[in-house]
């Protein structure tokens, strides 16, 4: 399936990032300091001008736990245990299975990380498995939410922040004695971005573990099945597909993961809540933010782009 019309763009938003060729909102994002890579897969920050009294409606969906550090903005969430709302918090993000809605009224500031599959093992960390779809303030798995607060400067730069992130973590790894995660999850890792309709025999065997292996670990450091994980896999590339923040090269590859268009619907209803027509259709400025740094994240790894080079929707 082709991108046919560009996708809707919400008018009111104003980044302070930059945008795609399609006029979608960026956020500034990149790789983890090397010494870090293994535990840290992107770390983000994301200033977005909103009238006071607005609020935007849209919804997250990420492929890993995340921190995210709101410095502005009021925000709800539908989370698996409910609503949840938060204005300035320090949160831990367990990963979703599907699209979670939120919204957030007003201008915000986000500043993240993304926790590599395996690294919350590694680092002795929350199970990941114990919070799919939902989402706790950092104090419930690692340091209080008010002490990260108090790491961030407002008026701070982007790098400032990022850094302090990236510091937390490097005290963390050298204190435990800078443990690797399990090869298996990172060996999953890159089958999920490279080829995500593989099935799960054949990604055990790419891992040379058997089935069963495959299945534990993938459970433990992805919070879900090997299937499951794939499947999401196919359809947040279809979504970055849609909204204009993939390789455009890539469009046929990701399109041919799917039996026909009907399987395409099917599943990107299920995970989305929508057909792929009405998300093209419908403006999804704070999730294609979330798309663009996966997709970012998922060609670096892929060694298909150079950290801090061009990406091909700019």
């Amino acid at each position: 399936m082709q991108r046919k019309n560009r996708p809707a763009v919400d008018p009111t938003i104003a980044p302070q990032q930059g945008i795609t060729k399609d006029g979608q909102p960026l956020s500034y994002n990149r790789a983890p300091a090397p010494d870090l890579a293994p535990w840290i897969g992107r770390l983000y920050v994301t200033k977005v001008q909103l009238p006071t009294d607005y609020t935007l409606s849209c919804g997250l969906f990420n492929d890993t736990a995340c921190v995210r550090v709101q410095l502005a903005g009021d925000w709800t969430a539908e989370t698996a245990t409910g609503p949840e709302a938060f204005g300035k918090a320090a949160l831990f993000f367990g990963p979703q299975s599907r699209r979670m809605p939120v919204s957030v009224t007003g201008s915000f500031t986000s500043i993240g990380m993304a926790i590599r599959p395996g690294a919350s093992t590694a680092l002795q960390g929350p199970r990941v498995g114990d919070f799919v779809d939902r989402l706790v303030p950092t104090g419930v798995v690692a340091t209080p939410s008010d002490r990260m607060l108090a790491l961030f400067d407002p008026d701070g730069s982007a790098e400032d922040w990022l850094e302090a992130l990236e510091d937390l973590v490097r005290r963390r790894a050298i204190h435990l004695g800078s443990p690797q995660p399990d090869p298996v999850a990172s060996q999953f890792e890159e089958i999920t971005f490279r080829d995500p309709g593989m099935s799960v025999s054949d990604a055990a065997a790419a891992c040379s573990v058997d089935r069963r292996k495959l299945e534990r670990v993938v459970s433990r450091d992805f919070g879900m099945p090997p299937k499951q994980v794939l499947r999401r896999a196919r359809a947040l590339d279809m979504a970055s597909h849609l909204r204009g923040v993939a390789d455009s090269n890539e469009g046929e590859e990701i399109a041919l993961r799917y039996y026909d268009e009907s399987h395409l619907i099917h599943e990107f209803t299920e995970l989305f809540g929508m057909s792929p027509r009405q998300f093209v259709k419908t403006p999804q400025p704070i999730l294609t933010l979330a798309l663009e740094s996966r997709q970012a994240r998922r060609l670096e790894a892929l060694h298909r782009i150079e950290p801090g080079k061009t990406r091909p929707w700019e």
